[in-house]
């Protein structure tokens, strides 16, 4: 894990509330992928700052004692730290593109930063790192369920996807605008759920729309990814109620109705985490 800072190469717009940012610099000339899902984490610096300060990284590897020394900065000069996809890699010109949903004036510190990017604006990265998910093992199709905030994921899983795989997507969004279209050799069928009016968080229909699917045959491989307690009910449908294998189910709260990433782990988040690396723990365990 290492600290680079990059800079904005272009922005453009994919639907009316997501934006897409390239960036480019120095720090992804050996930039190597690690998943479809990789992630990094963004720094965005505080009001008066042109770019991201943080302390530097330990040559040890320690990132645990560099959090500590990074939570104990001044809160004035503290960059703003949040996590994201890693949509597209373009070796040719060490770039990369990480999308943004905006959110307007609901928005957090990396949505209002997003909105008012331009070209030359300095952000500080972490990474690339795998995501905590697990990977899939022996399946006949795949799942892929989140909302906006898991779109940037779900498009590279499904133009990932090897040629001939079926995969079945259900994706919530504001509307119709908000509508994406990806390029894949697999066998996708895309479900797109729209919110409409509701706003964002007080009710989702991912719930309603997997319980009453028609699932294919054979083995499946789920991915979900969103609003943590919509996901927390999603992964109990498909585990108590379809059958699936908790194994077979890689599941991440993006983020917390009514809470930042800042934000202390609720109980659920604590306990959610302990279960993913007990089973982890266990899977390794059994392949060694």
């Amino acid at each position: 894990m290492r600290f680079s800072l990059m800079h904005v190469t272009a922005v453009r717009r994919i639907t009316p509330q997501m934006l897409r940012v390239s960036f480019g610099g120095a720090g992804l000339a050996d930039f190597v992928p690690v998943a479809a899902d990789q992630y990094c984490k963004l720094f965005f610096a505080k009001p008066g700052q042109d770019r991201p300060v943080v302390p530097q990284m330990p040559a040890d590897g320690d990132v645990s004692g560099w959090y500590q020394r990074y939570l104990a900065m001044a809160e004035a000069r503290r960059p703003w730290m949040r996590t994201f996809t890693i949509r597209c890699h373009h070796p040719d010109r060490q770039e990369i593109d990480i999308d943004f949903a905006l959110h307007g004036e609901q928005g957090g510190p990396a949505s209002r930063w997003a909105a008012a990017a331009a070209p030359g604006d300095v952000v500080g990265m972490i990474g690339p790192a795998a995501s905590d998910l697990r990977t899939p093992g022996g399946h006949d199709w795949r799942l892929l369920i989140g909302d906006e905030t898991a779109l940037p994921a779900i498009g590279a899983l499904v133009e990932s996807l090897p040629p001939g795989i079926p995969a079945i997507v259900y994706a919530e969004v504001a509307d119709a605008a908000e509508e994406q279209q990806w390029t894949t050799a697999g066998d996708v069928e895309v479900h797109w759920l729209h919110r409409d009016r509701t706003p964002r968080g007080e009710a989702s229909p991912l719930l309603d729309a997997v319980r009453s699917a028609e699932f294919r045959e054979g083995r499946v491989f789920a991915w979900i990814a969103g609003e943590a307690s919509v996901v927390r009910a999603l992964r109990r449908h498909l585990v108590t109620d379809r059958g699936v294998g908790k194994a077979s189910v890689a599941f991440a709260g993006y983020w917390r109705r009514d809470l930042a990433e800042d934000d202390p782990p609720t109980d659920d988040d604590t306990e959610d985490q302990a279960e993913v690396m007990a089973e982890l723990a266990e899977q390794q365990g059994a392949g060694s």
